[in-house]
């Protein structure tokens, strides 16, 4: 019997149009909203526009600290020493991929080719991308169970009728039994091979400190940008609500795969922050404010490094 060789490429094509067809959809959607609400956003844009400057100035430092700490927690990722400078840049580069391709896939791409032109095999670098994957995830869930009893109340889990929980769990169930048998032996090897990467770079003391150190400082700095803006435009939140509704909102976004989080994680945001109280205005411009900061700003720079290390054969 003939292997088809050409099955892998076809599925793969195909989740691809499914991916990219799901984040047109929610794209569409996010410009609904917008237009729907466009007084607030403008209102919001306005209030940005006079907000404290000396503020303004630590999110934009905050920010920039998110690329060290995203190279930090790479390295520590992989066994090999990797080039520091080439790393920063390779992260600020890969940042601006992430925001043209859904669901991560541009970031993904620039660090996985950035891995192997320093030496890595793909499958270790995809290994060390889902190890770095994986660490962020943990601290995340670690942050937001930490914070959550500093402020109760603030995180509510909405009431979801019977009927939609019924559903949701059969359409679970049945879709795991359809991928199980093609898929469970692929995906046990993967796990196997991160969670030996994992141990290994245990036996690292310094590797292993690189890994966790920088997947704190990332959600760290994240949540700092966001105190700070909010700081700027006179919300009078505390700073731990603030970084607890980042890590809530953010991780409800990853969930949806639009490039960059746009439009998912804009909406999250502001419902996070009027759930809490905050005036729609007010939220708008806390939003604006973060998403100009850590994506708007720095993605023409961001593109224009990619080219650069394309062009210098970093990538």
């Amino acid at each position: 019997m003939v292997p088809n060789v050409n099955a892998t490429p076809v599925t793969g094509r195909r989740g691809v149009y499914w991916q990219t067809g799901l984040c047109l959809v929610l794209l569409a959607g996010a410009g609904w909203l917008l237009r729907r609400h466009w007084p607030t956003v403008q209102h919001g844009a306005l209030r940005l526009a006079v907000a404290d400057q000396g503020w303004l100035l630590v999110a934009a430092l905050a920010a920039l600290g998110t690329w060290v700490s995203s190279a930090l927690a790479q390295q520590g990722a992989v066994a090999r020493r990797l080039p520091g400078g080439r790393l920063v840049a390779a992260q600020f580069a890969a940042s601006a991929a992430n925001h043209l391709l859904p669901a991560g896939l541009g970031a993904g791409a620039v660090n996985l080719r950035f891995l192997m032109r320093c030496g890595l095999p793909a499958g270790r670098g995809a290994s060390a991308l889902a190890v770095k994957g994986a660490a962020g995830a943990v601290v995340r869930l670690v942050l937001i169970a930490a914070l959550a009893p500093v402020c109760p109340g603030l995180l509510r889990i909405p009431h979801v009728p019977a009927a939609v929980l019924l559903a949701v769990t059969a359409a679970a169930v049945l879709l795991a039994v359809l991928v199980r048998a093609r898929l469970w032996a692929r995906c046990r090897g993967a796990v196997t091979a991160v969670a030996a990467d994992i141990r290994d770079l245990h036996t690292r003391p310094v590797r292993a400190a690189a890994l966790w150190g920088g997947s704190v400082a990332f959600a760290a700095l994240h949540s700092l940008v966001l105190i700070a803006v909010t700081r700027a435009v006179g919300l009078p939140l505390s700073p731990a609500r603030v970084a607890l509704l980042y890590l809530a909102a953010s991780g409800a976004a990853a969930l949806l795969p639009t490039p960059g989080g746009l439009g998912s994680l804009d909406a999250a945001l502001a419902l996070a922050l009027t759930a809490s109280g905050t005036p729609a205005a007010a939220a708008a411009s806390a939003v604006l404010g973060y998403r100009l900061l850590t994506m708007w700003l720095p993605l023409l720079p961001g593109l224009v490094v990619l080219g650069l290390l394309v062009r210098r054969r970093a990538l």
